[in-house]
């Protein structure tokens, strides 16, 4: 099941579980895990692309090592909510892991980049630090804003 509805994909997932965070880029995949009862979101790993079967594989092994029930995939939407290039990227990519047969929820992630971006720079982070974890810090932002979403809607 792939779905933008928060609703449907909370009905996938009555007893909850943990989720995996994905923020799909072209050259990274930044992941997130948060813990079974919704409550939080932590940074996980950063997966570099390269063939898009070892990039399955490393989800297949990080999803079964953390008991993974659902995945959450950042939709880069355009600033109007239309579909982007990028857009139709990602959807792909959810469609080529929905194989996994785990319910997985395309969350729209217009500004997590800018957040975490603007965040690290606060903390005055070095331009190379921001560049090693802005991918798995947006992936954190993307699922922690997608759990409390789903914590909004009553099972």
């Amino acid at each position: 099941m792939i779905t933008e509805d928060r609703t449907a994909f909370r009905a996938a997932l009555p007893t909850g579980g943990r989720l995996l965070g994905l923020d799909v880029g072209t050259k990274t995949i930044g992941t997130a895990l948060c813990d079974a009862g919704w409550s939080f979101a932590s940074p996980a790993e950063l997966i570099r692309r390269t063939k898009f079967t070892a990039d399955k594989a490393a989800l297949v092994a990080l999803a079964a090592a953390q008991s993974v029930k659902g995945i959450v995939v950042g939709l880069p939407l355009n600033l109007d909510g239309t579909d982007s290039p990028r857009t139709q990227s990602t959807r792909a990519f959810a469609r080529n892991i929905a194989d996994l047969g785990l319910p997985i929820l395309l969350w729209d992630e217009r500004w997590s980049t800018q957040a975490v971006e603007r965040q690290m720079i606060a903390e005055d982070l070095s331009r190379a630090k921001r560049a090693e974890r802005v991918d798995k810090l947006a992936a954190s932002y993307i699922l922690q804003g997608a759990i409390d979403g789903l914590v909004a809607v009553k099972p």
